[in-house]
């Protein structure tokens, strides 16, 4: 049960966008007030940050692919929680596939929301689908609470979430706009892609097949139809680093327009991944080391509005698919675990401090999914908190992880970072520093996640 009140003392507390002592009161699940660090608070429970880590708002991943169900061979809301929560993620937004039945229709949202209801370490939101089967039909799935809708301007790689072409793109957009939502979208251009059937083991073969020009021309349709239309629209997981500039532009002009990208485009690049290495691919692919530089300006400039994981697990045979041919295994990273300390890790050999990421991984991603309230400490905020040992080496060994099935770009990659402790809605759900053995050893009591809805604001 929630205590009746908790106060958590930490020397850094990253309090409106920056670091300073302080004393965090926890009534009832929400943040009743922020003290300087040594005020007394009679009648609470108390916890302290040690002094080699930082209080972070609970983190938000507004792009993960639970898959469950229909596919939770491949995961799950029970074991993609597990890892959320164990990366310090405290509220993530379900994408629309690869479950069966994809979020299309408010039936199969309720299929969704039943199948996480009594298995989230974390709450959870969802994205619904627009395909071309529901085109004119969106307001019913706005209405049952979706944050927004996803859409693949290029095949999605399963049968049942068919992409759109530029008129139905226009349309989704003009229908977007009238309902006041939003449209998330997965932009590669499909004329510009070549990568059917077998392309060997060699990486350079795939990362050909999908240029930086399908990424650069999907862009550019979607910028276009922002601005005529007036619909707020999100591009997804960022590679091409050479498409910021007219990002940049349409965001000064006014163009409702965000942007993310993800932690394995921000610390692999393409001259890393070795043959065979079917666990790297994913699309967008992961591109060149000069490439990854151009992502980091738009970090470090404001244009990139988030980071988030793109956790798209499958099994192990289907990442192995044809020995390791990157035209025939299946694509998507899983990280969702991971992704703080692998971006931190890079962003400190760049000299970029730990603030200057922060707000990608928790108020970017909120308004990107129109969140209110989460991803901050402040009073009345929802009671999600984490501790995070900056200092504390982190060694990624794929059996370990928390996803269902053990295979992961960041296997054996030596990291900085890691999350000790996690609170959700006051509650301990992770703590490093205690547990046993077991499944999840170091988690506390049953899942307490709750279901999120956009048309009730943060907490359903």
């Amino acid at each position: 049960m929630t205590p009746d009140r908790l106060v958590i003392r930490a020397g850094r507390a990253l309090i409106e966008g920056s670091f300073r002592p302080a004393a965090i009161v926890v009534e009832g699940g929400r943040i009743a007030d922020v003290l300087d660090v040594r005020a007394r608070v009679a009648g609470a429970n108390a916890s302290l940050v040690p002094d080699d880590a930082v209080l972070l708002p609970g983190l938000v991943d507004s792009h993960v692919h639970v898959n469950e169900p229909g596919r939770t061979e491949w995961e799950g809301f029970r074991s993609a929680t597990l890892a959320a929560a164990a990366g310090g993620v405290t509220t993530i937004v379900d994408m629309p596939l690869n479950s069966i039945p994809a979020t299309t229709t408010t039936a199969a949202l309720a299929v969704k929301r039943a199948a996480a209801a009594p298995s989230a370490f974390v709450d959870v939101g969802f994205w619904g689908g627009a395909v071309p089967e529901n085109l004119g039909t969106l307001d019913a799935l706005h209405d049952a609470g979706v944050h927004g809708f996803k859409c693949f301007l290029s095949p999605s790689g399963v049968d049942e979430f068919g992409h759109l072409d530029r008129v139905q793109l226009a349309a989704a957009m003009e229908e977007i706009a009238a309902i006041g939502s939003r449209l998330i979208v997965h932009a590669e251009d499909p004329a510009l892609l070549h990568d059917a059937g077998a392309l060997g083991r060699g990486y350079d073969a795939f990362l050909a097949s999908r240029p930086a020009a399908s990424e650069a021309s999907a862009i550019g349709a979607v910028i276009a139809e922002a601005r005529r239309t007036g619909a707020r629209a999100h591009i997804l997981h960022l590679s091409d680093g050479h498409s910021l500039p007219a990002i940049r532009a349409a965001k000064a002009e006014g163009v409702a327009l965000t942007v993310e990208t993800c932690p394995h485009y921000l610390t692999i690049a393409a001259e890393e991944i070795p043959d065979g290495a079917s666990e790297f691919k994913c699309c967008p692919p992961i591109r060149e080391a000069a490439n990854r530089d151009l992502l980091w300006q738009g970090i470090v400039d404001g244009t990139i509005d988030a980071i988030v994981s793109d956790h798209s697990p499958s099994t192990v045979d289907l990442k192995r698919s044809g020995g390791g041919d990157f035209g025939l295994a299946w694509g998507g990273i899983a990280g969702l675990q991971v992704g703080l300390s692998a971006v931190w890790t890079e962003a400190r050999g760049r000299g970029i401090p730990l603030e200057a990421i922060l707000p990608l991984y928790t108020t970017g991603p909120a308004r990107v999914a129109g969140l209110v309230g989460a991803g901050v400490i402040e009073v009345g905020a929802v009671a999600h908190l984490t501790v995070f040992g900056v200092d504390d080496p982190l060694e990624i060994r794929a059996e370990e992880l928390l996803h269902r099935n053990p295979i992961t770009a960041y296997d054996r990659r030596r990291l900085t970072g890691r999350v000790r402790r996690t609170w959700l809605h006051g509650t301990t759900v992770y703590d490093v520093t205690e547990g046993g053995a077991g499944e999840a050893p170091h988690f506390r009591g049953a899942p307490s996640g709750r279901l999120l809805s956009a048309r009730e604001g943060v907490r359903a």
